[in-house]
């Protein structure tokens, strides 16, 4: 009686002990929902958590109070919120007869019907379905959704339709872009109410030969008859340069193959500048073959420059042929010439007119030999009726022309004028000694040449 007396305190003493110890520390973490009572060496924890983590909190705590291998757990917890739908959506690609699905759809849904609509535009055996089901309500506008989706995919036959229950996705490739805008139409005519859908439906760009633009200003204005691009960006550089030439309003400018050169925009924003600049003409291209037509009555000295610069900046593989046009009032339109001028900062412009292509590098490559090459800038175009001795004499002015510290050389088929400053005192002499050894007997020429003492290198030295 004596033992069972003693193990009947020994039982109470521990239980209560690890019941109270285990509740002050349960209520110190705040987790005063759980409930406590000992069973022997056991400690039973009871009540309804608040989250699946505060049980597994209440767990870990009593844990490092007894041994966690003592502790019971009957604890229950809240029941969450019913969990959302979640979005049922189907990715149907097609490439003719093969049909791939993919997504998920509601378990309600006829998914026999669709496939049997899918069937008549593709034989089963071409049909991949990989699509799942979830217990979930059906959702509003879901059906009128996938009955337009299939629609779209019956008329393209290269596509992909992406459906939900309030969007529907088109990408697709047409034949054509006379097919594109009928099926596009076509399709948003029959849009359901509600139903939000976008199209980005592309055709084959048209192959255009011969690749031609045509842009000319007259007393009506500045316009293009044609005018073709190869890419976004180049329709943009060109368009943007007949803004600048002074065309307004709404602007066709076709995108296509066939294009002759990348650098096609290029050379048409460079020619569509030089009929602004001439303020008038006409410029026309055919595939690499350019065509430039002045306004009658254009300056001969004016033509030559702009033509001249417009032929040297245009890319290798186009071939200009420019023409000026005679005024009525005046038939003769001047005599051909060549300029070139050195200034005093030291940069030199070739102007006006030279043989051939050969020519006229020989004329560049010698200026860069006497100035340099970043400071030579070639404008002069060629003209395949200049006389034979006009290489000689472009030679000839050029090298006169490196004599002087400033000013220029003018050749035409009568005589060379050369003007300008130096700081040599025997300049004069030079240039016409070297002039009357070029081009010989009998040759005329002109130096106006002036010494100033500030230019000259021994004049100006310190004493």
């Amino acid at each position: 009686m004596l033992s069972l007396i003693a193990a009947r305190f020994a039982v109470t003493l521990v239980e209560e002990t690890s019941e109270y110890s285990v509740r002050q520390s349960l209520d110190t973490k705040s987790l005063t929902w759980a409930e406590v009572y000992a069973d022997g060496l056991q400690v039973v924890l009871t009540g309804t958590a608040p989250s699946e983590a505060s049980r597994f909190l209440a767990i870990s705590t009593a844990g490092t109070v007894v041994d966690a291998a003592r502790v019971i757990d009957e604890m229950d917890v809240e029941a969450l919120a019913a969990l959302a739908a979640p979005r049922f959506s189907i990715e149907i690609l097609r490439n003719e007869d093969e049909v791939s699905l993919i997504g998920l759809i509601p378990t309600g849904a006829d998914r026999a019907d669709l496939l049997q609509r899918l069937s008549r535009i593709s034989n089963d055996d071409e049909i991949a379905d990989l699509l799942e089901s979830a217990d979930y309500d059906i959702p509003d506008g879901w059906d009128n959704a996938v009955d337009f989706g299939l629609e779209a995919l019956e008329a393209l036959p290269r596509s992909k339709i992406s459906i939900d229950a309030l969007r529907v996705t088109i990408t697709a490739m047409a034949e054509s872009e006379e097919r594109k805008l009928k099926v596009e139409a076509r399709l948003k005519r029959e849009v359901p109410s509600g139903l939000r859908v976008s199209f980005d439906i592309s055709s084959p760009r048209p192959v255009i030969t011969p690749f031609t633009l045509r842009f000319l200003q007259d007393e009506a204005g500045p316009r293009f008859d044609t005018c073709s691009a190869h890419t976004e960006e180049g329709r943009s550089k060109i368009v943007g340069a007949a803004r600048k030439a002074g065309i307004e309003g709404d602007l066709d400018c076709r995108i296509g193959l066939g294009v002759p050169s990348p650098n096609w925009a290029d050379a048409a924003a460079m020619s569509i500048a030089a009929i602004a600049e001439l303020k008038g003409g006409s410029v026309t291209f055919s595939d690499a073959d350019v065509t430039l037509i002045s306004p009658p009555g254009t300056d001969q000295r004016e033509f030559d420059r702009i033509v001249g610069a417009l032929e040297n900046s245009l890319p290798d593989v186009f071939a200009l042929h420019a023409v000026l046009t005679p005024d009525p009032s005046d038939p003769s339109q001047g005599p051909a010439e060549f300029v070139a001028t050195l200034s005093p900062e030291g940069l030199v412009q070739l102007n006006g007119r030279l043989n051939d292509e050969i020519v006229a590098q020989t004329a560049e490559s010698f200026a860069i030999a006497r100035f340099g090459s970043a400071t030579v800038s070639n404008r002069a175009r060629t003209d395949e009726a200049l006389p034979g001795d006009w290489p000689l004499r472009v030679l000839s002015g050029l090298e006169a022309l490196s004599l002087l510290s400033n000013g220029s050389a003018r050749v035409t088929a009568e005589d060379i004028t050369v003007t300008g400053n130096t700081g040599s005192k025997s300049a004069r002499s030079d240039i016409s000694k070297l002039l009357s050894d070029k081009l010989g007997e009998g040759s005329r020429f002109s130096v106006e040449v002036t010494y100033l003492e500030k230019l000259d290198p021994v004049a100006s030295m310190l004493t």
